[in-house]
């Protein structure tokens, strides 16, 4: 993944998607971008921080977003996130609505969900790269195999987790991952995705993260301090 290391703990999930024929070839095509010189987020040593920041094992939430940003400095290798002192995005700007109208959680200052990562929340976009300024413009190259394998030992593991799917996108993703809508130690949390197109539709209101909290105490495995 040029030149991104392979967290440890999710280095056996995830080796043999990396060992294929596409992988390989997502690996060459992302060198020559990048040697032709277009811009690609998150920079490299950043693509896979959602999988270093969340151990594998540390894993009690799962939030599946689509691609990075694609504006300059906004992606960092964490769904939905961005670093500390870039504007927050739209679509953050309406969690942070909803968690406030939830919990009641003033909303932060900052975009950079680092705090949510170190807790257990895996914050996974299905694409871990994107050109700048071209939304979804690395989907279909590669990515979905790797993204795949991280959620399915998410799923395979026998602690209690919640996967919470924003919008369609999230939810055709699980629906690939086996056994996910089998699994009745899990919660699988649906809304329509929070951005400004479709917030209104049902995200505002949908109360996920009490929903998960509550779930996670219930089976032990205490609350995120969102």
């Amino acid at each position: 993944m040029t030149n991104d290391a392979i967290p440890e703990s999710w280095r056996a999930v995830i080796e043999p998607a990396l060992t294929t024929p596409e992988a390989r070839k997502l690996g060459g095509w992302l060198r020559a971008e990048e040697d032709a010189g277009k811009p690609i987020f998150p920079p490299r040593g950043q693509r896979l921080n959602a999988l270093a920041w969340t151990p594998l094992d540390q894993v009690r939430v799962v939030i599946l977003g689509q691609d990075p940003y694609h504006g300059p400095g906004q992606a960092h290798g964490l769904a939905f996130s961005v670093p500390d002192g870039v504007k927050v995005p739209p679509s953050l700007v309406n969690i942070y609505k909803e968690l406030e109208s939830d919990m009641g959680i003033a909303r932060a200052p900052s975009g950079n969900l680092e705090r949510w990562a170190r807790q257990g929340v895996l914050l996974l976009n299905n694409t871990l790269t994107v050109q700048s300024g071209q939304a979804g413009s690395h989907a279909g190259r590669g990515w979905d195999a790797i993204t795949d394998a991280c959620v399915q030992a998410v799923v395979d593991r026998g602690d209690p987790a919640v996967f919470i799917l924003w919008g369609s996108h999230a939810t055709k993703k699980a629906q690939r991952v086996k056994g996910l809508g089998m699994a009745d130690h899990h919660l699988v949390l649906t809304s329509p995705h929070p951005s400004p197109l479709s917030a209104h539709r049902g995200f505002f209101g949908s109360r996920p993260f009490s929903q998960t909290n509550a779930f996670l105490e219930s089976h032990g495995r205490g609350a995120i301090e969102w």
